[in-house]
């Protein structure tokens, strides 16, 4: 991402609107700039931190993307916004500013950072390319372990503990005192991380979509099949769904079958561009789409129909949204250099043969996941991060769960909250991954911020309906 080229013809109305927000330490201060995904301009700064912190002569520069509080008489403890993945950076969730976090803002500053290997922060990029779509799994996990290898990057620096100490650089750099902060998913783990690191600069923790401390990434296959399991059991529940999809279980495990006889050969116009397309679907593909999909109830509700329209052969609706993660006329979000770093050295190290195969058998959805990341990291060489005994979070922890998540469901929270000595547990009956932008969400968030060690009253959550089930190509019904 760079600059936009306007960025000239805006700093006047960047100074301009400096002065009416509150007064921010001078090292705040920052340079104006325009960022895709806010409409306004914001702060942003550049914080020097060592690449290793146990050799610190070297460093490298880490982004902070600071939205300041809207009232004069802002709250002195900021919002430390922490971004999922590993892979994803800060500035990725700008557009969040305005739903999840604008009641917030308005007394308290917002702070998105990049983390070390995305985004503004040296982003460790392996870029999608339109060809990718017709090559082989083989073909495609040596292309990702080239780029890997040509990445040329010391893997070993970009843990989650240098990330937690660049953290506190970003604090002291700007001159807060205490923070809050915010993680979604793999940002829960780094918020942890922060806090058992640094506990006394820990005012409070909103923690959504929680990782446990012994989670293993890749072994998903239990909270997965859990997952998938829901969604059969609603279709069958669900009127329109089951008279539309009555054999839906039996169809899902017959492409399973079909596909693990060998990929079958998928001609279609692409979704994108509408030329024509010819793709190999696997099983690994069609597995890992499947389980993509279920990271959301709403987009989880069409996942009968693309498993009956595939049954039926045609493949167009499930295509188009297995595309649909990836336009190649742009780069990602995710870093996916960051993600292996992290992955290979703080969770497929712990993965042993007996969690792997104890895994396989509880559900097919973590198969070639785990395969996939042997390959990564055996091209990233990343050594080993021993997992250490979680010390205990005296600062008071909000966690949200949904109740359909398929990678942090509940009981992943339940483990985290065992080490945590204040900690409310909120869990959304129809929602799956991701809890903070819906419905109360927003406003829950500042009513906790305000008074982390008062009990929140979530009721407002239970009002989440679930989504309809799409039965058709008109989409769902209503």
């Amino acid at each position: 991402m760079k600059f936009s080229a306007r960025l000239a013809a805006l700093l006047l109305p960047v100074l301009l609107s400096a002065t009416a927000a509150h007064a921010l330490p001078a090292s705040a201060t920052g340079r104006g700039c325009h960022l895709p995904g806010s409409e306004e301009p914001l702060r942003c700064l550049s914080v020097k931190v060592p690449f290793d912190y146990a050799a610190p002569a070297k460093t490298m520069d880490i982004h902070v993307t600071l939205a300041p509080a809207f009232r004069e008489s802002a709250q002195p403890d900021p919002l430390f916004i922490l971004a999922g993945g590993p892979g994803q950076a800060g500035s990725d969730l700008l557009p969040m500013l305005d739903t999840v976090f604008r009641r917030v803002r308005a007394t308290r500053d917002i702070v998105f950072i990049d983390q070390r290997g995305t985004g503004l922060s040296g982003k460790l990029d392996c870029a999608s390319k339109p060809e990718h779509e017709a090559m082989s799994d083989a073909q495609l996990e040596k292309v990702a372990a080239d780029c890997i290898t040509s990445l040329g990057k010391h893997f070993a620096a970009y843990t989650t503990a240098n990330a937690a100490r660049d953290i506190e650089m970003v604090r002291k750099a700007i001159g807060y005192g205490q923070i809050n902060l915010w993680g979604g998913s793999y940002g829960t783990r780094l918020g942890q991380e922060y806090a058992r690191a640094f506990p006394s600069q820990v005012r409070s923790l909103v923690l959504d979509g929680v990782a446990a401390p012994d989670q293993i990434i890749p072994a998903g296959g239990v909270d997965g099949k859990a997952a998938l399991d829901g969604l059969f059991r609603a279709c069958a529940n669900d009127r329109a769904c089951n008279q539309a999809f009555p054999a839906l279980r039996s169809e899902f495990d017959a492409l399973v079958m079909r596909l693990g006889a060998g990929p079958v050969d998928v001609s279609l116009a692409n979704p994108r561009t509408t030329l024509p397309l010819r793709e190999s679907m696997t099983r690994a593909r069609f597995l890992s789409t499947v389980h993509s999909v279920l990271y959301s109830p709403l987009d989880s509700r069409r996942l009968p129909y693309m498993i009956h329209s595939a049954h039926q052969g045609r493949w167009e609706p499930f295509v188009a949204r297995r595309n649909a993660s990836g336009d190649f006329a742009t780069d990602g979000p995710m870093a996916m250099g960051l993600y292996v770093a992290v992955v290979c050295a703080e969770d497929y190290s712990r993965l042993t043969q007996q969690i792997a195969d104890d895994d396989a058998r509880a559900s097919l959805l973590a198969v070639a996941n785990v395969k996939q990341m042997g390959t990564m990291c055996k091209a990233a060489r990343v050594p080993p991060v021993p997992l250490r005994a979680p010390a205990r979070i005296d600062a008071p922890v909000l966690m949200l769960s949904g109740a359909l998540d398929p990678v942090t469901p509940p009981r992943r929270a339940e483990a985290a909250g065992k080490h945590m000595a204040r900690a409310q547990h909120v869990v959304v009956t129809h929602a799956g991954h991701g809890i903070s932008p819906l419905g109360c969400g927003p406003r829950l968030l500042r009513t906790f911020l305000d008074d982390p060690a008062q009990k929140l009253d979530a009721k407002c959550l239970s009002e989440i309906p679930a989504p309809t089930f799409q039965v058709g190509s008109a989409g769902p019904h209503p």
